[in-house]
């Protein structure tokens, strides 16, 4: 079952590539701010009872609503029929529902990585410092995603994730 966070995510992510598909243009920060909540939702599953990944989900919960405030903003520009049925959805997550499935077997790569943008995948030989590594991709205005503890996606331009990896290249040579 997923999060009433998640499934908000899902919908807000699912408007923001209809907008886009629409023609519509999405602010700059938040591709990598949908990447830095997700991050945090999944980070909160692995360890619901953590402060700090309570007050993280707490955090991304409070960054959706800034932005769904922003995409339905941008959403009016198209008919009412339109924002309702994306306020619909939203309303039925705050109601408990799931409307959106997550992907049984997540893709290795982000399936509407937006144009332009590079991935990058990292392997670790030891788990690390999540924070921190949000922290360097955030700084670098990259989308980051955990697959699991030892393997680490990134997305964003080329510079930038050369810079992330120059960055964290430190934490490779950490025993």
């Amino acid at each position: 079952m997923s999060l009433p966070s998640e499934q908000n995510w899902l919908v807000l992510n699912n408007l923001i590539i209809d907008l886009r598909k629409k023609g519509h243009d999405i602010p700059d920060g938040i591709n990598p701010e949908m990447g830095l909540i997700r991050s945090s939702i999944s980070s909160y599953k692995r360890d619901p009872s953590h402060p700090d990944l309570i007050n993280g989900l707490a955090k991304a919960e409070m960054s959706l609503n800034n932005i769904q405030g922003t995409l339905l903003t941008i959403a009016e520009q198209e008919d009412d029929e339109y924002v309702d049925y994306w306020l619909d959805l939203l309303k039925q997550v705050m109601q408990g529902k799931e409307v959106f499935e997550f992907p049984k077997s997540r893709s290795k790569f982000l399936i509407n990585t937006p144009p332009g943008l590079t991935t990058s995948r990292i392997n670790l030989k030891v788990p690390l410092a999540e924070e921190r590594v949000q922290e360097i991709a955030e700084w670098n205005g990259l989308i980051i995603e955990f697959d699991d503890d030892l393997t680490i996606e990134l997305h964003g331009d080329k510079p930038d994730i050369q810079m992330g990896l120059k960055e964290m290249g430190s934490f490779f040579l950490e025993e």
